[in-house]
């Protein structure tokens, strides 16, 4: 079922456009940091937590395309 309605919905599937959406940087964050749980206590200290994994997360793209 999911094969037909991947068929019929396209390049423009939902599905499809999930790989090119937010999800994959999460995954990454994931994966490649470590990062699965929050040390912090408390939704200010979380968003500052969360703001620091992106920060280093887009200065380890920023320097990986620099050195290409």
């Amino acid at each position: 079922a999911m094969r037909q309605r991947l068929r019929r919905a396209g390049r423009r599937s939902r599905y499809r456009l999930r790989k090119q959406v937010v999800e994959p940087v999460f995954g990454q964050i994931k994966a490649a940091r470590g990062f699965r749980q929050f040390l912090l206590r408390g939704l200010e200290k979380v968003k500052h937590e969360w703001a620091l994994v992106c920060t280093a997360h887009n200065l380890t793209k920023l320097a990986r395309a620099a050195a290409a």
